[in-house]
Formats: C-alpha cells, structure tokens, sequence
C-alpha cells in the first residue's frame, strides 16, 4: 500500500497537501467519496488526483472521464493539470461538462434515437417558439398555460430521466388540465423532426442509449478506467443514471462534494445522491476534508453551529490552524432604509482602514433586497456592482414598469411607448405598430399622438385597432389620475390595469415570483420620492452610475451566486422569518425546504474570510406594507461562543436573542402549521409568525400579487395612517380602494395597502 505520509521524493503535485488530501489523490482503486467541506482545498486534491492517474500510468489520458459543472471548472481543471504534468493533459478528451460529454456520446450514436450525428442543439429562445407552436396547434390558451410554463415543467422531467412514455397521468396534471404529457411527446416528436435536441436531451437520449443498448453501455465501461465527478451534491436523477451505469463496472468513481452546500433543489439537484453514495457503491472509502484554509475559526463555529441542525447530512467538523479573528457580529436594526445605511457606514470605515471595495460583498437571499443598498450607495458615491443579474433599474420586468411611468410622465418618449406597446402582448403586431411609426414620422408627432389619430383611419384591422384603443385610452385615464393620485398607487394601479401584473402571475416559471417581488419593491421605492417626475429622474442617475470598469467596487450578489466565491468581508442582510428562511419553505416546504435555506446559511457564513456580519430587521416593508419582523431562526442557532450581538434599537435585539435561547428551535412545531410555540400565535393571513419583544403581532405577508381585492380588517370611519397623507379617517370603501379624509392633506383616494390601522 503506498504510504500516506509525506516523502521528500514526492512528486509535485503531493507537494503541500493534507493527509487527508493525499489520501484522497493516493487512493485510486475502488469507489470514493470525497466529502470536501467549504474551503477545504478539494480542487487542489481532485486535480492532484487527477495528475496522479496520469503520472503513475495508471491510465491513458483518454480511459479517464472527469466532469464538471460549468464550462469554468473544466478550464481550470485542465490548466491546473496541465501546469502539475504537462502536455499529457491535451490527450483527455473527456475532461468537461456533463452537457459537453453527453453531446459528444450521443453525436456517436445519434441514430439509436433516430437523430442524424449533426443534429442541432437548440437554445432557450427556439426552444420557446417551438412549444409556442406546439400549444396553438392543441388549442390551448397561451395566456393562461405559458409556454415558459410547459417548458420548465418538461425540462423537470428530462432532469429526472423521465421520457414521454414515462409520463403517467399524475405528472400530466402539472400542465394544462393533465395535457402535459402529450404535448411533451409531440415537442420530442417535432425534435426528432427537425434533427435537433434541446439540453435536457443530450444526458437524457444518452441514458436511453445506455439502458437499452448494452454494447454501447459496456463500450464505455471498458473505456473509462476512472471516473471523476466534482460537486457531486449538484446532480440531478439524470445525471446520476447516467453516472452510476458508466461505473459499475470498473466501479474506480471518485465522487467529490459536500452534502452541505447543496442548495440547487430548484434546478433538480438532489442532495440524496451523495447522502446514499455508501449504499450504491458498497465498500466505498469516504474521505473527509475539514481543515479550512479560507475562514477565521469563529466563523467556521459560527457556520458549523448552524448547518449542525440539519438532521439529513453526513456529517463533518471544519476546523482551520488560522488566528481566532474576530466573532460573527449579528445587528439589529430598526428597517430596511436603516439596514442599507449601517452596511454603508460600516464599509466606508473599513475602507479607511485600508480594505479594498474588491475584497467586500454583500450577500441577499433574494433579488429585489439589493434596490436599498443600490439607492443608499449611489446617494452616498459608493461605487458597487451587481453580480450574478442585472443592477435593479436595469431588469427586464423593472424597465418595462418604468416605461409605463415615462409615457405617463412625459408623453414625447417615443422610447418608453415603443417598448410597452405591445407589452404584455395585446394582439399589435409588427405591421400595426410600423404604421403607427409612419403616421408619427408624417406628422411629426409623438407616438402616442399619431397612436390616437390612426384609431380615426381604416389603416388598422378591427383587432388591432380595438387593442391600441384600450392602450391609448388607458394612458390617458392613467395620465389623468397622475394629477390627483400619489404617484406610488398610481404606479400599482397600472400595472394591475395594464395586464402587466397578470402576465407574471400566469407564468409558472421559476423567475415570476421573483418578479413580481421586484415590481413590488419598485413601487415602493417610489413612496421615498415626492413626484414621479422626481422619482424617474433619481432613476437616470442610478442607470448612468457605471464608475470606472477597473475600480475597486462592493459586490452585491444572492447567496446562491456567491457560492464557491470569498472575500476578506461579507455582509449578510436580511435575515429575518419569512424573508431568510423564505416565506415559502415556511408554508410549503417542510423539513426538506428549510434544511435547504439552512445550508444556504451555511454557504453564506462560509464565504468570508476575516468578517462576517448579520443584519436583522424590526419591520420590513413587504408588498407596499410594514411588517413587524423577527430575526431569522438562522440567527438562533448561532453559537453564543462565536457570535456577538448588537443593536441599534431600544434593546429588541437582545430581548429576541433571548427569546430564541428558550429552546433549540421555536418555529419546530409552527413549520409543522399546528401553530403552537412559545408565546406565538398562527396570523389570519397567509400564515407569517411575528413577535414584538412586548406582544404578539399578525404579520401581513399577503400572496405575491399587486391585485385588487379589498382587507377585511378596514371599515368606514376606522383611523388610519398613511405614509405620505399622515393621520385620518376612512370615509368610503370601494374594494381595496379608500377614501380618506386625513387631517392635513384633506380628503384622498389611496390602495388599502397603503394604509395602516392607526
């Protein structure tokens, strides 16, 4: 057996490494799993691995397959190799993504699924045309069964190896009252038509190959002598088919991961492959990476504390030779505006210290979070960058509502008309709105005047014309209200009465939740503003804030896009129930869901390097509405030995870390829905759970939605409080819209949303 300890006749690449690492690159027969926590080095050992194969002989460049799950990975892996053993690296044909190898096998055997070997890979957008034709042709309503829809619900099943005959009645349902699975067959059936594949297709055709062709199954089982697979706690039913066949013969799969960083349940990763990895592959040697070169050890007590809650996990203890540092700090603070400029403090401070802006990041659970921190830096000249998605004025469903306002506000922006006049679709094609474009260019007026006029002339079709009608009308209506309505309703109001509102609430697509969160925090942040007019112009400034391409900038980047990324010091904002963990895993998701958002904690501590900070809110602005809030269970968790608290709030802070240290976890019981715990009580609505240090208050966490149905809890003559107006009574009640007559600002037609019993 070839010694584990180090040796002065060491090859480069065993140079350096950890026992365990050397265990890991010198163990190479049998199956093994390398169970690589944050930090840990484990790309340095899988490509040690690697050059060891290659190095000793053990197999030819091309008997290896080793993949990846970005193109990115397999570029450094085959640098890296290529910089420990030389040229052997250019003969590894086999080295890259899961997507890239699949392509490649299957270009080989195209024909045993009735495809010729240059058949094309389709991308999103011909993808989307091609389901789009497949739902017109069945007689389906687009509107209400999206084809980005069908298009999520397939590729779901593609990722779990599912063909179309696979497809029962049960997994129908999920589209178009059970037509799911047939219009799934038909979108195969145009594929194979028109010679193509979409991604899903490439690992998918290749595990039908695998299971009902053995010569080409045991084709690549002699082939491949060792296996390789990174970020194993990353792939999905498909992709772990596929891998367990390839390796049954040899059964030399060394499998690299870590089961609590697993946080892409949304794309179809599932953390049971690695959980269950002993059990597929009997006597496999696991191999525990836990000495952390990355992180101060307060941080990673901080971070193990809290993932140790997690009852489905293997199990692994980080532990790092770097100076103790400073604790986790955990801030409490009184609301979101006073969130963004206490990070904003704390980083011109530690900027003047002499960290570099490259060497901070803020870190947010979800997208519309990052708009505070972008307003409050560019008021205060902090330059930053969004990384991961798009800066907050720059999304799509954010400039599409700012285009709405633009034509409101300034009926000469052709640019702004342009770009909702068939947003959402209202049946205008190209050829209407051209003509609109000459009649503007005829009589040198704006858009929206020559849109009026062509209503007058036979030059539209009875739909079109009806559909510009209704557009033109309503910016007028719109424009009229302006003058009366504060300009933050009126901004929810359009975007109900437009359509916009509906269309993503239509859309069973990952990202429509997402944007319909976005388009809520937008018209919030217009309540800041005394005029829409002033409001879009602070708009302009922030779009025309790039800065210097080169310069040292704050990164602000979700949790999920910081993984496998660090930084001296990390902000960690928004931590509070209902927001981290998400509302949703609350209500819906059960154990599974919120070990998920557990270990997302996990991946977020562990990003920093020198200093980690935690921000909680008392009150959060949440669909145009305050919400008392309390801090994340995440937070309760933390270590008292590795954590210190602060606040910026009249005690609170400390008064519900107390409360949290009353038991191991007092939202147990309550994810469970019975309601019960410690001084906690189920609210009327959607169901948050919220605690005043001297009370107990109903959270409103209505559904994501900028609709129009009125709140039970509002009467005529009930006081209340508006933002804006101040104090009055309600006079008239007409779904959710009030009027009031307030004490200063006199009688107002405002959104029950709004409004606060006061």
């Amino acid at each position: 057996m070839t010694s584990l300890a180090a040796q002065p006749t060491d090859p480069p690449y065993l140079k350096g490494l950890n026992p365990p690492q050397r265990e890991a690159v010198l163990t190479t027969d049998g199956p093994v799993l390398m169970l690589a926590g944050a930090g840990t080095g484990k790309t340095a050992a899988l490509t040690a691995r690697l050059a060891h194969l290659l190095y000793t002989r053990k197999a030819y460049p091309s008997e290896i397959l080793s993949v990846t799950f970005t193109n990115k990975a397999a570029r450094e892996m085959r640098d890296r190799v290529g910089r420990l053993v030389g040229d052997m690296v250019e003969g590894m044909p086999w080295l890259g993504t899961f997507h890239a190898i699949g392509a490649k096998m299957l270009r080989r055997h195209a024909a045993l699924v009735g495809l010729q070997s240059n058949f094309t890979i389709l991308d999103t957008d011909d993808q989307l045309r091609l389901l789009k034709q497949l739902i017109l042709a069945a007689d389906i309503d687009e509107k209400r069964f999206p084809a980005r829809a069908l298009g999520g619900v397939i590729d779901d099943w593609k990722n779990r190896g599912l063909s179309p005959r696979e497809i029962d009645a049960g997994e129908s349902e999920r589209y178009a009252n059970g037509r799911g699975g047939e219009l799934y067959a038909a979108y195969q059936a145009r594929l194979k038509a028109l010679n193509a594949c979409d991604f899903g297709d490439l690992l998918l055709h290749m595990l039908v190959i695998l299971k009902t062709h053995r010569d080409v199954l045991e084709l690549y089982q002699q082939r491949f002598r060792y296996i390789m697979v990174d970020e194993y706690q990353d792939t999905n039913s498909v992709q772990y088919l596929w891998l367990r066949l390839l390796a049954q013969e040899r059964r030399n799969i060394a499998c690299v991961g870590d089961d609590d960083q697993s946080i892409y349940s949304w794309r179809g990763a599932q953390v049971e492959n690695i959980l269950k990895f002993e059990k597929d592959f009997p006597g496999a040697k696991v191999i525990r990476l836990e000495q952390n070169y990355r992180s101060t050890p307060h941080i990673l007590g901080a971070a193990s504390g809290v993932i140790a809650h997690n009852s489905g996990r293997l199990g692994k203890q980080l532990w790092t030779e770097i100076d103790a540092g400073e604790k986790v700090r955990v801030v409490g603070v009184w609301d979101g505006p006073e969130e963004a400029r206490r990070v904003g403090d704390d980083i011109e401070t530690a900027r003047r210290g002499g960290t570099s802006l490259n060497d901070i990041a803020i870190l947010v659970r979800a997208q519309h979070q990052t708009r505070e921190f972008e307003d409050r830096f560019i008021a205060i000249g902090m330059p930053y960058k969004i990384v991961g998605g798009f800066r907050f004025y720059e999304r799509a469903e954010i400039r599409d509502a700012l285009a709405y306002l633009r034509v409101v506000n300034q009926p000469a922006d052709d640019l702004a008309f342009e770009r909702i006049v068939n947003v959402p679709k209202r049946g205008l094609g190209d050829k209407a709105v051209a003509k609109v474009h000459q009649l503007a260019r005829a009589l040198n007026v704006p858009l929206t005047i020559a849109a009026a006029r062509i209503l007058d002339s036979d030059e539209l079709t009875g739909a079109a014309r009806n559909a510009l009608g209704r557009l033109v009308g309503d910016i007028a209506r719109w424009r009229d209200m302006a003058q009366s309505m504060p300009h933050a309703e009126l901004a929810r109001q359009l975007l109900d009465e437009s359509g916009y509102t509906a269309m993503y609430q239509a859309e069973k697509s990952a990202d429509a939740a997402g944007r319909l969160e976005n388009l809520s925090e937008l018209v919030r942040a217009m309540e800041e503003y005394e005029s829409l007019g002033a409001f879009l112009e602070h708009v302009s400034l922030v779009m025309d804030n790039e800065g210097g391409r080169d310069d040292p900038k704050v990164t602000i980047m979700t949790i999920h896009a910081a993984k496998g990324l660090e930084y001296d010091t990390v902000f960690l904002v928004g931590w509070e129930e209902g927001l981290f963990p998400s509302q949703r895993a609350i209500d819906e998701g059960g154990t599974r869901a919120l070990e998920e958002e557990r270990r997302l904690a996990y991946v977020a501590i562990t990003r920093a390097r020198r200093s980690a900070t935690i921000l909680h809110a008392a009150n959060r602005r949440i669909y145009g509405q305050w919400n008392s809030s309390i801090p994340s269970r995440f937070v309760g968790e933390l270590p008292s030995e590795h954590h210190e608290a602060e606040t910026t709030m009249s005690g609170g802070a400390s008064l519900w870390q107390a409360n949290w240290s009353e038991r191991a976890d007092p939202f147990a019981d309550i994810a469970r829905g019975t309601g019960r715990g410690p001084g906690w009580q189920r609210a009327a609505t959607v169901g948050g759970f919220v605690r005043e240090p001297s009370r107990v208050v109903e959270a409103r966490t209505s559904a994501v939605s900028l609709g129009n149905k009125g709140r039970s809890d509002l009467s005529v003559g009930q006081r209340v409080f508006h933002q804006k107006f101040g104090y009055g009574d309600i006079a008239e009640i007409e779904g959710n819209k009030l009027e009031i007559d307030f004490e200063s600002a006199g009688r107002k037609r405002v959104m029950d949303s709004f409004v606060t019993v006061g």
